[in-house]
């Protein structure tokens, strides 16, 4: 009976051993390279556009073997840059440097920056930089539509089509419109461009195009560029489908019963 009882016994042991191995609890610390960021993220706060951010993420080898740092690779807005040998002994400290520029951000930003290196249980590392970039007084070009479905039209018709140009920000918004079949008046006079548009106004342009006794589906688009730093360029489209007179009256002929 007392060999049954020690076998028993042992059978518990190795069981409970085991539980600890298994949920970490006996862990054995310090095994391989192991990567550790004093910090992973770095708020800058609200800055003037324009301004350079700099920052060094500083890291610890906390493992026993060597750490080798393998990329480093930011997202667009950013430079990384590692500061430290890319191999870091253990207990060693390492760095990375940060540089983000913040001409053409606005608002609320966020970069972010991979560091791969040969941390089994931390490969991939990820650091971020956020800042609110606050913008200068500035034109900003508003559409109240960027497109406009015609239906149909018939082929001697000229494509017209109406958009307002709205200028939602400080400064003075100028804007000039492109197309080399397109002719563009407001108020039902000629535009002369650059078109001029002051803080909080809007002016209405109408777009006129000859089809060219074209058939079919027709696409065209108006390139609009203006003096708005963060879109200097944007597209006015129009689509629609050009019937001859025969066309449109056998439409007409062929529907007659379900017209209303």
């Amino acid at each position: 009976m007392k060999i049954k009882y020690s076998e028993k016994s042992r059978v518990i042991l190795i069981l409970i051993v085991a539980s600890f191995l298994c949920s970490g609890s006996f862990a054995i610390a310090g095994k391989g390279p192991k990567i550790k960021f004093n910090e992973d993220k770095k708020d800058f706060g609200k800055v003037k556009q324009g301004k350079v951010l700099k920052h060094v993420f500083k890291f610890t080898n906390e493992g026993d073997e060597t750490l080798t740092i393998k990329t480093v690779r930011p997202s667009c807005g950013c430079t990384a840059a590692l500061v430290s040998n890319k191999e870091v002994a253990p207990g060693k400290e390492g760095e990375i440097k940060i540089t983000f520029n913040t001409s053409g951000e606005g608002g609320k930003v966020s970069k972010y920056i991979q560091v791969e290196s040969n941390d089994p249980s931390n490969r991939y590392k990820q650091l971020t930089v956020k800042a609110e970039v606050e913008l200068p007084p500035q034109p900003k070009i508003e559409l109240d539509r960027y497109s406009v479905d015609l239906g149909l039209f018939l082929e001697d018709e000229d494509i017209k089509a109406r958009t307002k140009i709205k200028n939602t920000g400080e400064l003075e918004l100028s804007v000039n419109c492109t197309h080399k079949n397109a002719s563009f008046s407001s108020g039902g006079e000629k535009v002369t461009f650059p078109l001029r548009i002051a803080s909080g106004k809007e002016k209405e342009v109408e777009i006129r195009i000859s089809p060219r006794n074209k058939q079919g589906v027709v696409r065209e688009y108006i390139l609009i560029r203006s003096n708005d730093p963060r879109r200097k360029s944007i597209s006015f489209y129009l689509s629609g489908y050009i019937v001859t007179k025969k066309q449109l009256k056998e439409l007409f002929s062929r529907y007659k019963d379900i017209r209303d």
